[in-house]
């Protein structure tokens, strides 16, 4: 655990207070996402100043990932018996044969409990500096727009909101903020390990940034938003393309064949990310449309995707779910 009496002023609680002030309605019930770390801790506390009563609920999600884990638990229970708040706990198996590395196995098992969470309103401690390294590792990786905007500050998952109050303030508040109300967190020690790619990006490259480029992690954030913007613009564009071209559940062939091949690559991934599934790789998805542009009445492509696949079945493409 980490703490000091060392004070310095911010404003994360007046930063959660504006940000849900306009979100929130009489019969929302707001679920914290609690990991036990900083940003989760001072979101919880902050978001525990509002007087919202029995309509707020904290979530710990148990990873047993770390020789701790049962102690980050204690520690969760603790501070939420503290704070008047019922917490609810539950433990996931990750999946370490998935092939998608441990990190994303592991955010995969805690949106499946976040799905179950018992609220309509989930809220997540991620902050700037969070951003700034998202955008960065996306980019690496060769995201497109939607990952060049990194972590948005609201979005859906299934019938739950999920809203990041503390997405525009720097680490450094939200830790100045904790010391400054004396509170406690869990330090998680794979933040550390540079065998993952982001505990890489924190503790090697970011420093080395930041020294070359002061302010750099804001700006790197401020992109991010101006990615969101392009892509909220691109599901704009899909939406209307999905209005035109649906057929209930599916996509008129024909209709989608007078599309450009990037408007089509555009309404795939749009209604991939409706369903919840996630997007194949880029030269995946554009094999997949330049079959569905050539395909003749005899030829049926398919794409096969973890949830399910993609088929074409009597001039119409469906999204079938895995069995």
């Amino acid at each position: 655990m980490a703490a000091s009496r060392n004070k310095s002023p911010s404003n994360p609680a007046a930063e959660v207070a504006g940000f849900l002030e306009t979100r929130l309605g009489p019969a929302d019930v707001v679920c914290v996402g609690l990991s036990g770390g900083c940003d989760s801790v001072a979101l919880l506390h902050a978001t525990a100043a509002l007087g919202l009563g029995d309509r707020l609920c904290a979530l710990h999600v148990n990873h047993g990932l770390s020789p701790r884990a049962g102690v980050w638990a204690d520690f969760c229970a603790a501070l939420c018996a503290r704070l008047g708040v019922r917490l609810t706990i539950e433990s996931v198996t990750v999946d370490r044969a998935s092939g998608l590395g441990i990190e994303a196995a592991a955010r995969n098992a805690r949106y499946a409990v976040f799905s179950r969470c018992p609220a309509n309103v989930l809220l997540l401690g991620h902050q700037r500096d969070d951003q700034a390294e998202t955008l960065l590792f996306n980019l690496l990786r060769g995201s497109g727009i939607a990952g060049a905007a990194g972590i948005r500050e609201e979005r859906t998952h299934g019938g739950l909101r999920v809203l990041r109050p503390l997405l525009g303030l720097p680490r450094a508040a939200i830790e100045a903020y904790a010391l400054e109300h004396g509170l406690e967190w869990i330090h998680d020690e794979s933040n550390d390990d540079t065998a993952l790619a982001r505990g890489f990006l924190r503790r090697e490259v970011f420093p080395l940034l930041m020294r070359r480029f002061p302010g750099g992690d804001a700006n790197l954030a401020r992109a991010a938003g101006h990615f969101a913007e392009a892509a909220g613009l691109l599901d704009e564009l899909a939406a209307l393309d999905w209005v035109s071209a649906a057929d209930g559940e599916a996509l008129r062939l024909g209709k989608l064949r007078t599309l450009s091949p990037a408007r089509q690559a555009n309404l795939l991934r749009y209604r991939l990310r409706q369903l919840g599934w996630q997007a194949p790789a880029a030269v995946r998805l554009s094999e997949f449309c330049r079959q569905l542009q050539m395909a003749g009445a005899d030829r049926h492509p398919e794409l096969l995707l973890p949830e399910g696949r993609m088929h074409v079945s009597r001039g119409l493409l469906y999204w079938e779910p895995m069995k």
